[in-house]
């Protein structure tokens, strides 16, 4: 009994030595880009290309964009860095949404 005595202040000493763990990142989550759709009425009516589809990501600052043609089912999960982009069945931007 007396060795354990001696020996738990060596071990809470170790314990206290190891720094906090780093922080967990956020699953979905860029740091840095944050989803703005203010203003992307713009791109409504033009086709659903890769050139139209890097524009909105910049005028939204997103990082992350999703296609959503007619009929798609999307996942339900928010992501604040990530645009959605709607398109109609003639391939044209219909609806821009952030999430």
């Amino acid at each position: 009994m007396r060795k354990i005595a001696l020996l738990a202040p060596a071990l809470f000493t170790a314990c206290a030595a190891n720094p906090p763990p780093e922080p967990i990142p956020v699953h979905g989550a860029t740091p840095g880009h944050k989803c703005d759709a203010a203003g992307t009425e713009r791109f409504i009516g033009q086709p659903g290309t890769s050139e139209t589809g890097a524009a909105i990501m910049r005028a939204t600052h997103s990082s992350i964009l999703r296609w959503a043609p007619p009929g798609a089912m999307l996942t339900m999960d928010y992501s604040e860095s990530r645009v959605t982009v709607y398109l109609g069945a003639d391939r044209r931007v219909t609806e821009i949404k952030c999430g």
